[in-house]
């Protein structure tokens, strides 16, 4: 019997039909190798005498088949849950990194040498003004007030003298006994000694002081120091180069001292001479802060200082806020954060869940209306509400990837099945 061969080849299938002169007339085919698989152009081959509905036949039949195939090879759309940012006019906050200092810092140094004779305090404790620290050895200074009291008492005596010698002398001059001479100079006498009196009571009340100063008293309130120096040494006072014996700081209130860069400066300053900020004379611009262990800004305060020049090295202002510290929990020299006021503004927020690091830049993806992944970089700014300000690079009406964000298989260019869904903020933080 004849047989005509029908021989197809197409990209990524090789398919043969037989065609028997009797089959061929009745139209019907029959498979001989569907299953061979080359990537070769089409080509078809046909006997002269197999009929062109045949070719026709087995020709719907491929492309059903190249149809399912490429169905299947289709990568399936990975399901995303978008929605648009979060629009609210919101209060801004300018966060800066800095430090605690204290309102006020001493240092303890003698004010007279001596050996010391007690120290009167417990190291790291709260001090009140004028309590005791140290005692040196009051002996010396004690001598010391003696012998004054008696250099007075004797320059007293000598002016009584002078004086009964003066009155003696204002007789006799009248009757001409003694010249005028030797009365001016009694009179002369009477005068230094009544100056050397005023010299010697002068040197008591240094001497008295020596002695109070033997007791070494804290000038301020605050939280007191380790010791510097033990019982039984030598200390020097009254020079530059005194002994340290501790140092005092003060606890409550308490300063927080930052820097800020040019830029936030000037942003600043416009926003006060537009009227966006009260100025800082008329009104205390608040702050709060944000320790290192802590989720939110659980300490407020008001700014008290800027400086009146830039670090030309740094190129960076110092700006001080003061707190109110009275559980003694911030301490002098603790690093935190600062959120400084910066006025009112609308605002684009999202959760911080959806925000992609990708090296150096923060990206969100959004979905366009082809249901295509994109990489949008975005600008960030302060938390609020639980949920982060974008400060640039999205729009109102921009779909966010809010959920699938962790996916691997998501990328830009990537084909999703988006659902629509809304921003929850999380639980209400302290900053708003």
């Amino acid at each position: 019997m004849m047989v005509n061969i029908i021989e197809f080849r197409i990209v990524g299938m090789h398919v043969m039909y037989y065609c028997p002169l009797a089959s061929a007339r009745r139209g019907k085919f029959s498979p001989v190798d569907s299953e061979k698989m080359t990537t070769t152009t089409a080509l078809v081959r046909l006997k002269p005498r197999c009929s062109a509905l045949s070719v026709l036949a087995a020709m719907a039949f491929i492309a059903s088949n190249v149809q399912s195939a490429s169905a299947q090879s289709a990568p399936p759309a990975f399901p995303v849950t978008v929605a648009p940012p979060i629009a609210k006019h919101i209060k801004t906050w300018d966060e800066f990194p800095g430090r605690f200092e204290a309102v006020a810092r001493v240092e303890l140094r003698p004010r007279v040498s001596g050996y010391v004779d007690q120290v009167n305090f417990k190291e790291g404790t709260i001090v009140k003004q004028g309590d005791l620290l140290f005692t040196l050895d009051k002996r010396p200074f004690q001598i010391a007030v003696e012998a004054a009291k008696a250099d007075v008492a004797r320059t007293q005596a000598q002016v009584e003298f002078a004086k009964a010698d003066l009155e003696r002398a204002g007789p006799l001059v009248e009757t001409k006994v003694l010249s005028e001479q030797v009365y001016e100079q009694r009179k002369s006498s009477l005068g230094v000694a009544e100056a050397q009196v005023m010299s010697a009571k002068a040197n008591l009340k240094s001497a008295e002081l020596n002695l109070e100063w033997a007791e070494v008293r804290a000038p301020i309130s605050g939280r007191v120091s380790d010791k510097k120096i033990d019982v039984g040494n030598l200390v020097i006072g009254g020079q530059v180069n005194s002994t340290l014996m501790a140092t005092i700081v003060t606890t409550d209130p308490i300063h927080f001292v930052f820097d800020t860069s040019e830029a936030d400066y000037m942003r600043d300053a416009r926003k006060r001479k537009s009227g966006v900020l009260p100025a800082s004379r008329l009104a205390p611009v608040p702050v709060r802060v944000k320790l290192a262990d802590e989720k939110d800004w659980a300490h407020e305060g008001t700014m008290d200082f800027i400086d009146n020049a830039f670090n030309q090295r740094s190129g960076t202002i110092r700006g001080r806020a003061v707190l109110s510290n009275k559980d003694d929990l911030l301490t002098p020299g603790l690093f935190a954060r600062i959120a400084v006021y910066g006025g009112d503004a609308d605002a684009l927020l999202v959760p911080d869940d959806a925000i992609i690091s990708d090296q150096a830049s923060k990206i969100l993806y959004t979905v366009n209306a082809d249901n295509v992944v994109t990489a949008t970089p975005v600008t960030l700014g302060q938390m609020y509400e639980g949920l982060r300000v974008i400060t640039s690079g999205l729009k109102p009406d921009d779909r966010i990837v809010i959920e699938g964000v962790a996916n691997p298989a998501i990328r830009p260019g990537t084909k999703v099945a988006p659902t629509e869904g809304a921003i929850k903020p999380p639980e209400k933080t302290a900053q708003n």
